[in-house]
């Protein structure tokens, strides 16, 4: 029980990862057409979601009947089913390239609210520098009116007395007062701008920051961006390179797994032949070959060339004569197992064996003829 659970696992895995990878690459596919042909999705689903079944059943198929299948059948069905790869491929591509369209749409689009703020903060930038420059041009002119104010004195001669008077002007003082006034006003107008443009460009700055370090989109395109960085490629050019990548290698992986798939459940199979009554029995594994395996043999190693032409001068013998290579009469145990003598010499045969090894027999000594 445990032994047969062994057997059939390895054959169980394969085609559990033939069904997983074909299905994803089912859905990919059938998902990007149906974005390629946005105005008829339902019937691109329908009619790709068909070829899908279809390719999986054509790589089995052409498998399992390679030797008896019609060759202008088969020389169709291996185009079809390249041609459904190709298919299933594009459907892939215009999958992911979809998916990677929108992630940039995005980052486009915070590419473009980063420099929209970035003008407006530079737009604030440039009244700041303004006020700023204005601002201490009017310190500058308070500390003057204040320095008039402070020295506004002026001198007269005394008629009676004829003494020198210092004294202050009542109208100079009334004057500088009224300018200082209203320089102060106006002090006090910048620095309230000045504070309101500096929290703005401060708001500004934040939300730059904030937009700039997204975390879903840094870490979609963090990779991307880095490799980008690392060779100097556009990573548009990028994207293009990973998707054909992932194309060439998705699709002809699932075909490749359904056909090990179809190969390790073949092996499975408890092999028969038929006896001398026409029924089917099954043949146990004593090392012998069978003749499907004698056939694969013989077209592999072709082997019957090395029968000779018709021209040729060649016996037929019955099969105790053919087995009795050394001429004794008797079949022992080693010449039992013989299949065919495929080569003679003056001195030695070369036979092939049931166990399909190839050796080298010595003639009797007394035996010089060509049996085959």
């Amino acid at each position: 029980m445990w032994k047969k659970i062994q057997e059939r696992a390895l054959p169980l895995l394969i085609a559990i990862s033939a069904l997983s990878v074909s299905a994803s690459a089912a859905f990919y596919s059938v998902s990007g057409l149906s974005k390629l042909f946005a105005g008829a999705s339902l019937e691109v689903i329908i009619m790709a979601s068909s070829l899908e079944v279809a390719k999986l059943v054509i790589a089995s198929l052409l498998y399992q009947y390679r030797k008896t299948i019609p060759s202008v059948l088969k020389y169709y069905l291996t185009t079809a089913a390249v041609v459904l790869v190709l298919i299933t491929s594009m459907g892939i591509y215009g999958f992911l390239s979809a998916a990677y369209q929108e992630t940039a749409s995005k980052a486009g689009n915070i590419e473009a609210q980063v420099e929209l703020l970035e003008t407006k903060r530079d737009n604030f930038e440039e009244q700041l520098a303004g006020y700023t420059q204005e601002k201490e041009s009017l310190n500058q002119s308070i500390s003057d009116l204040r320095a008039g104010l402070a020295g506004n004195k002026i001198q007269y001669k005394d008629r009676e007395t004829g003494q020198i008077i210092t004294t202050t002007s009542s109208s100079n003082r009334k004057t500088f007062e009224r300018q200082l006034d209203q320089a102060l006003e106006r002090q006090d107008v910048l620095n309230e701008r000045i504070d309101g443009i500096n929290e703005s460009i401060f708001n500004l700055e934040t939300e730059i920051v904030e937009i700039s370090t997204n975390d879903e989109l840094a870490g979609e395109l963090g990779p991307l961006k880095y490799l980008s960085g690392l060779t100097g490629v556009p990573m548009d050019k990028i994207i293009n390179i990973l998707l054909l990548i992932i194309i060439f290698v998705f699709d002809p992986l699932a075909i490749a797994l359904v056909i090990a798939a179809n190969y390790a459940f073949e092996q499975l199979k408890e092999k028969t032949r038929e006896n001398i009554y026409g029924e089917k029995e099954l043949v146990e594994d004593d090392g012998m070959w069978t003749e499907e395996e004698i056939e694969d043999f013989n077209e592999q190693f072709n082997a019957d060339d090395l029968i000779p032409d018709e021209e040729e001068d060649w016996e037929v013998v019955d099969e105790e004569e053919f087995r009795d290579l050394n001429r004794d009469g008797i079949i022992n145990e080693e010449e039992s197992n013989i299949l065919k003598v495929l080569e003679e010499t003056s001195r030695q045969y070369k036979v092939l064996y049931k166990d399909g090894s190839i050796r080298w027999v010595d003639k009797p000594d007394e035996q010089n003829r060509k049996v085959y």
